[in-house]
C-alpha cells in the first residue's frame, strides 16, 4: 500500500522502496548541499563535489539498468527524487537533465559500446551531462537548428552555437543537436555525443547567463568552431534519427518539468500556510481571516489536482502510453498552476514575501522559466489542438 503523506495523499505508484529513496534524497539536499545555498547562489554554478556525492549515494541515474552502474528502477524513482530537491529549495544541481533526460537519451538509444562507455560515469557524477538544442535564432523551433556537423574521414566538424543550456557551465557531455543532413530540415538532424573533458580544439563556453531566478544553476553559451567529433559519437549509429529520438523523449521532459511544478505548489502552499498560521494582522492570526482561508484552500485543491493528474501520466508514461498531447497538456496545465499558485501565496506574505530572505520570494522569480524551456506553453497549445 501507498505510504500517506502529510496531508493524506499517497501516489497510487509509490512503494516502500521510494520512502526510502525520499528520506535519502532529502536528508542530502537538507544537510549536505542547502548549508551551501548562499555561496551557490552568489558562484553562478553547483559545486562538482556535490555530484560527486549524489553518485557516491546511489542518487543519479536511478532509471538507469544496474550493468551501466544505475539504480535499475524506472521514471518513479527520477520522479521521487525530483519531487524531494524541490521540496526542500534545493536548485543548484541540475538532476532534471542530467538525469531525468541526459541518462535517458543514451541509454534509450545509445549503442552498447556507448552505454558502457559514459553511463557508468553520469551514474558515479564523475561526469556532469547536458543536452544542447536550443539556438540564438531557434527557440523552442528544434526544426530550425542551424549547427552542422560535416563529415571529415572519421570525424565531424561540428560548427554552430547553443544558448541557454542548463548545466553548460560544469557539462562535460553534451548531447548535442547538428545537422548532418543540411538539404534537409527536421529528417536532417542528428545527436552527437560530445564528450568536453579534453576540452577539444574549437569549443569555448560562453557566458554563465545571468537569470531571474535559479541563480544557483548553470545555464551557459556554447560555441562550435569546426570541433571534432568522432562519428563513433553518433547516437544510435546512424544519422539523422535526432529529430525522432527527441520527439520520442520529450514527453518524459516535460514530464520531468511537471515534477518541480507540482512539488512547488505543494511546498508554496506548506509555506503560506505555516506563515498565516504565525503572523498576526487586526488582532488575530492571518489564518484567522476568511479571505486567507480561502486563499489557501483555492491553492491546496490546485496542487491536490494537480497531483493526481500528474501521477496519471507518470503511471501512462512507465507503461510506455504517454501521448505528446498529454504530456504537452501536463507541462501547460502544472507549469501554469505552479505560477498562479506560487504567486498566489506569495500575497499572503506581503512585503516579506517580496525580500529574498523568504523561500515564497526565490520560487516566484524561480517558478517563471517552467512556462519557457521544454517547449514554451504556446508551443504546448498547438501540440494539444492537433489532436482536438
Amino acid at each position: 500500500m501507498p505510504t500517506p503523506g502529510l496531508d493524506g495523499y499517497a501516489e497510487p505508484w509509490r512503494k516502500p522502496e521510494h520512502d526510502e529513496l525520499a528520506e535519502l534524497a532529502r536528508t542530502f539536499f537538507t544537510k549536505e548541499v542547502l548549508p551551501h545555498a548562499a555561496r551557490l547562489e552568489k558562484q553562478g554554478h553547483p559545486d562538482r563535489e556535490h555530484y560527486l556525492r549524489a553518485g557516491e549515494l546511489g542518487l543519479l541515474g536511478l532509471s538507469v539498468p544496474e550493468q551501466y552502474g544505475g539504480g535499475g528502477g524506472d521514471f518513479t524513482h527520477e520522479a521521487v527524487l525530483l519531487h524531494e530537491q524541490t521540496l526542500t529549495g534545493e536548485g543548484s544541481l541540475g538532476l532534471a537533465v542530467h538525469s531525468g533526460i541526459v541518462t535517458g537519451y543514451i541509454n534509450d538509444y545509445g549503442t552498447e559500446e556507448q552505454k558502457q562507455r559514459w553511463l557508468p560515469g553520469l551514474v558515479s557524477g564523475e561526469l556532469v551531462g547536458a543536452i544542447g538544442m536550443t539556438e540564438p535564432d531557434g527557440g523552442s523551433d528544434v526544426q530550425a537548428i542551424r549547427t552542422k556537423a560535416v563529415l571529415d574521414h572519421d570525424d565531424y566538424l561540428v560548427s554552430g552555437s547553443k544558448t541557454f543550456i542548463t548545466n553548460g557551465y560544469v557539462a562535460d557531455l553534451i548531447i548535442l543537436a547538428v545537422k548532418t543532413d543540411l538539404s534537409a530540415k527536421a529528417r536532417g538532424i542528428s545527436l552527437l555525443i560530445c564528450d568536453l573533458r579534453d576540452n577539444p580544439a574549437g569549443f569555448n563556453r560562453g557566458r554563465n547567463l545571468e537569470k531571474i531566478g535559479l541563480h544557483s544553476n548553470d545555464t551557459a553559451e556554447l560555441f562550435f568552431d569546426e570541433m571534432r567529433v568522432s562519428k563513433e559519437n553518433l547516437l544510435g549509429g546512424a544519422e539523422n534519427l535526432g529529430f525522432i529520438q527527441m520527439m520520442q523523449s520529450l514527453p518524459q521532459e516535460r514530464l520531468v518539468i511537471g515534477v518541480g511544478a507540482v512539488a512547488a505548489m505543494q511546498r508554496a502552499v506548506e509555506l503560506a500556510t505555516a506563515y498565516a498560521k504565525e503572523r498576526h494582522a487586526f488582532g488575530k492570526p492571518l489564518i484567522g481571516h476568511q479571505n486567507t482561508r480561502m486563499v489557501l484552500a483555492e491553492c491546496a485543491t490546485r496542487a491536490r489536482v494537480s497531483r493526481i493528474f500528474l501521477d496519471d501520466c507518470i503511471e501512462r508514461h512507465t507503461r510506455g502510453q504517454l501521448d505528446v498531447a498529454t504530456a504537452a497538456m501536463a507541462k501547460l496545465y502544472l507549469t501554469e498552476g505552479q505560477c498562479e499558485v506560487v504567486d498566489r501565496c506569495l500575497q499572503i506574505f506581503g512585503g516579506y514575501g517580496y525580500t529574498t530572505e523568504y523561500p515564497i520570494a526565490r520560487m516566484y522569480a524561480d517558478a517563471r522559466v517552467q512556462k519557457i524551456y521544454g517547449g514554451t506553453n504556446e508551443i504546448m497549445k498547438e501540440l494539444i489542438a492537433r489532436v482536438l
